[in-house]
């Protein structure tokens, strides 16, 4: 029988606008499947939408339209973007789907039927944003330990998962499977959580505050916690219990995740999956996140990183290539053009694009564009193939590990080699005796049969690339008809083939191109080291959105220049019911004395934000043009924290 291959991303939030980091994830589950397609596996590859929640059905209130009309229009962002980026998904599930939903109400039905949820009145601390309830140790300074914002007190009765039971057998079974949870260190942050009693899940929420999600089976005045309804799209995809049981796709053989969804995942999903009677997947594994400038990605610092815009500059392959040859999967990244710009100049022009352009354009020169015939292999050759041997052994052992940036190391390494490899053998001096044209066509041979392996092995990281290349060669079969099986044995690429020179697949980005790049890039963007965004028009909002914001006047109290940093200056200003901690780009503008007693804007119900490790709590209203920057201001007195309309 066919092995099977299972791999999922998390589905994400309909309401969250598709950025670099959900990208990353999307891709890397993409080059995993794909590889496993090239060695003859039966994949199934998901990815999908979150769509229930108090989120969505707030958002839709104010949209005025419909929470099912409001889905509708916005899960097509995620669709379309993994359209653009290549992505190979088996399906995509969206929760609001009737199957699922009917999936999710049999296995709950099921859990208390055999009384595994019980009914009981809770008491806690609930972050809407969130969705999740909080003890009071829980908080960090009053408000929600993950993202910041203010909670409130809820009483109420709901229905409860019995987590806390599985808590012994979830810990033995994470010791007893080490890469259950990878990397590692992940692993040991969820060990250290479950060294904490490990309370009961509360899995429903009232209609009567929360109307738009999947009702109770048991009790039609409540619905789902999004949580447990999300999690089940995992199973629900290939239908009822029964069905995945014999499906041959489950255990999952992987679910990619970021880090801040790994208790979800690790604990919330495993004691479930232990409940409902199934097998844990195979392993979990939760990535980094990527930063801009060291900051976490955020829209209210205006630095998120915008797919689509990216691949509007730099193309598809280039993007997928970057994101998993320049982090570790696992470790944080951080995001810039500069970085970029080097790959694209180092690795994909010096060295691919080198050698297959280098490669093509002497057997165009010495052999009219016809792959030639090989001769007899010499001592200078074997080097080359023994290294492919090695090279292939190795990334498969790394898809295990889903080592993404070391297989890319690992074929870098072998590009190195056949680049090497023409150095030394020098064709264009065997092109100038009839002696050395006997050796030539052999060289020349082994050099194009180096960029049809390479074309293989780099499939599922470039695949519209790797098509180009074979195009190039003269090879009229894809990647996936070929598969793994055709790099075992040196030699398949047939001679007498007619190659096609082409464009450069990845041209340099020069000096003064790269720098106009990362200008403009600078200015989309709010980060340490820029005030303010200088877009000429930004995109159209509606009234409602705009009064969302709350400008408040404030005046400076204290104002101190921020070590390591030639923009900043961390501030303490009254808006009248309190004071706020608040980091602003203004220092070259302005100094820090000059500043303390003035009237400024500030925007008050900004997320706080990280800026050079100093929290924000607000940001100031200033004007700039490429030479100076003035803060806002008012040609009479107000008095502090008055609305700014």
């Amino acid at each position: 029988m066919t092995e099977r291959f299972y791999i999922t991303t998390p589905i994400y939030y309909v309401n969250d606008v598709p950025h670099i980091g959900h990208a990353y994830t999307t891709i890397a589950a993409d080059v995993s499947a794909r590889y496993h397609r090239l060695k003859g596996e039966e994949v199934y590859f998901l990815t999908g939408t979150d769509e229930h929640g108090q989120k969505v059905q707030e958002a839709a209130v104010k949209r005025g339209v419909t929470p099912q009309q409001h889905v509708d229009e916005l899960h097509v962002r995620f669709k379309e973007l993994w359209q653009r980026f290549d992505i190979s998904n088996s399906d995509f599930i969206r929760t609001t789907e009737d199957h699922h939903k009917k999936v999710v109400r049999t296995i709950l039905q099921d859990l208390y039927d055999r009384g595994e949820i019980y009914q009981d009145t809770y008491e806690g601390w609930y972050c809407t944003p969130c969705e999740r309830f909080f003890t009071e140790k829980d908080l960090k300074e009053g408000n929600c330990p993950d993202c910041g914002r203010k909670v409130e007190q809820i009483k109420e009765t709901n229905y409860f998962f019995k987590m806390s039971q599985h808590q012994d057998w979830l810990i033995d079974h994470i010791n007893t499977n080490p890469t259950f949870v990878r990397p590692e260190s992940r692993k040991n942050e969820i060990l250290g959580f479950l060294k904490k009693p490990l309370n009961d899940l509360c899995i429903s929420r009232p209609k009567a505050r929360l109307s738009w999600g999947i009702p109770l089976p048991f009790d039609d005045q409540y619905v789902t916690y999004v949580w447990f309804d999300a999690l089940i799209n995992y199973i629900s995809i290939h239908g009822q219990v029964p069905q995945i049981k014999s499906s041959g796709y489950w255990p999952a053989s992987h679910h990619l995740i970021g880090k801040d969804i790994l208790t979800t995942h690790s604990v919330y999903w495993s004691t479930m999956l232990k409940a409902i009677g199934l097998e844990l997947p195979k392993n979990i594994f939760a990535h980094g996140w990527w930063t801009v400038n060291g900051q976490k990605m955020s829209k209210s610092l205006f630095n998120v990183v915008e797919p689509n815009k990216l691949i509007d500059q730099f193309g598809v392959d280039v993007i997928r290539y970057f994101l998993l040859r320049e982090v570790p999967f696992g470790l944080d990244g951080d995001f810039s053009h500069k970085a970029l710009i080097g790959r694209i100049n180092s690795d994909l022009a010096n060295n691919l694009g080198n050698l297959l352009n280098r490669t093509l354009n002497m057997i165009k020169k010495y052999y009219d564009g016809v792959i030639p015939e090989p001769g007899e292999n010499g001592p200078e050759d074997e080097p080359l193939k023994a290294k492919i041997k090695t090279v292939t052994s190795e990334v498969d052992r790394l898809f295990d590990e889903l080592a993404f940036n070391k297989i890319l190391m690992q074929i870098w390494g072998f590009l190195d080699s056949a680049n090497t490899y023409i150095n030394d053998t020098a064709p264009w001096n065997l092109a100038k005796s009839d002696e050395g044209k006997k050796r030539l066509s052999t060289v020349l041979y082994n050099a194009a049969e180096a960029i049809r392996i390479a074309s293989v092995l780099l499939q599922p990281f470039m695949p519209s690339s790797c098509d180009k290349m074979r195009g190039q060669l003269g090879i009229s079969t894809s990647v996936e008809q070929d598969g793994l099986a055709s790099i075992q044995n040196w030699g398949a690429l047939k001679a007498g083939t007619q190659t096609e020179t082409g464009d450069q697949l990845f041209p340099r980005i020069e000096e003064k191109e790269a720098k106009k790049i990362m200008e403009e890039a600078e200015k989309d963007a709010i980060g340490e080291d820029t005030a303010v965004n200088v877009d000429p028009i930004a995109e159209q909002v509606t009234i409602e959105d705009f009064m969302k914001l709350d400008f408040r006047t404030g005046v400076i109290l204290e104002a101190e220049k921020i070590k390591k940093s030639k923009k900043l200056i961390k501030l303490k200003v009254d808006i009248g019911i309190e004071q706020r901690q608040v980091v602003a780009g203004i220092a070259e503008a302005y100094e820090a004395e000059q500043l303390i007693g003035r009237t400024i804007v500030l925007v008050a119900n900004l997320k706080p934000a990280k800026l050079m490790g100093i929290e924000s709590q607000g940001m100031v209203l200033a004007g700039s043009d490429p030479d100076k920057i003035v803060l806002a201001g008012f040609d009479q007195e107000l008095p502090k924290g008055s609305r700014v309309k």
